[in-house]
């Protein structure tokens, strides 16, 4: 079985740790977002393409679900020493060596898909990793600070802000122009099934949509497109879903976020149980829906997501 799985950080990684494990032999390519990747201290840090690497790899801190395992931060303290900024954005030593060898093959010429490839080859993580594009993507945010709107990187309105103040308008700056990275729209016209995780709807995987040309790919593969709901309750599950959902006009619900995808694109949709009311509205938005468990407690409950998910393509597939 052939499975495209679009992700963003710590919700699309731990999903995909729960699909290796429910779908072993499965030949699994996933398309990580890059709108949250930044620049600092002269290096070029991509957060989700690193987690999700880190995390199948075996080298995540578990606890916070991003960032290296056993990390220390004796280089940061010496750059707040000299007061060299950003002093918010939290890169380890062991992370930073990873920052450094991108930035040297970017450097040197080689595209990000093939940078990330290459970094691959250390952590193993039993996928294929593909950037959504190799051309620069940044996700800003605008907010009201200090008396007046403006725009901010998306990792400072969540790592400085805490998306502690409401979002107005979320923008992917230069998605407009930039192309799918290679292997990314052979890997959707090749898949089985198409897999939307519980990652973030607008700030994740809305920005790897917003490249040109890889929505119309999965709405044209003819095959299943099924995604978890990322909001449990009418709340996220984790992050600030609910803030940049409403930048966007859409309500921070599990039947809201379904319609916003479309059925269009989105063929069936996993709510979770205590959204059961809302499978009957997401039906009538012509997706097929199912109420299952979806918190990611441990492994194993997970993996039974991931078994859903894939149950229901089969469903959508037979029908």
């Amino acid at each position: 079985m052939r499975i495209v799985v679009l992700a963003g950080g710590i919700g699309g990684a731990r999903f995909l740790r729960g699909l290796r494990q429910a779908a072993p032999d499965a030949d699994v390519t996933v398309i990580g977002n890059t709108g949250d990747d930044i620049h600092l201290f002269g290096l070029k840090v991509c957060p989700d393409l690193d987690t999700v690497m880190y995390t199948l790899g075996g080298g995540i801190d578990e606890e916070q679900g991003w960032g290296r395992a056993e990390e220390t931060f004796h280089l940061k303290e010496e750059l707040t020493a000299y007061g060299a900024g950003p002093s918010w954005f939290g890169l380890g030593d062991r992370d930073f060596a990873t920052h450094i060898v991108r930035t040297q093959m970017l450097g040197a010429g080689y595209p990000l898909s093939a940078v990330t490839e290459a970094l691959c080859d250390r952590w193993k993580p039993g996928v294929r990793l593909i950037p959504m594009s190799d051309d620069r993507v940044e996700t800003h945010v605008a907010v009201d600070l200090d008396g007046e709107r403006r725009a901010v990187h998306f990792q400072e309105y969540w790592v400085r802000l805490r998306a502690s103040v409401d979002a107005y308008a979320v923008v992917p700056v230069g998605a407009d122009q930039a192309k799918p990275a290679p292997g990314v729209l052979e890997a959707i016209a090749e898949a089985d099934v198409v897999l939307f995780p519980p990652s973030n709807p607008v700030v994740s995987i809305g920005t790897i949509l917003a490249v040109p040309g890889i929505r119309e790919a999965i709405a044209e593969a003819g095959v299943p497109v099924v995604g978890l709901s990322p909001i449990v309750g009418g709340a996220p599950v984790r992050g600030m879903a609910d803030k940049v959902l409403a930048a966007v006009g859409v309500e921070a619900t599990a039947a809201a976020v379904a319609e916003h995808y479309g059925s269009g694109l989105l063929d069936g949709w996993l709510v979770d149980t205590v959204d059961a009311g809302a499978v009957d509205q997401v039906a009538a938005a012509g997706i097929r829906c199912r109420a299952v468990p979806l918190m990611m407690t441990d492994p194993d409950a997970t993996a039974e997501m991931a078994r859903q998910a894939l149950a229901l393509a089969e469903e959508v597939r037979g029908a």
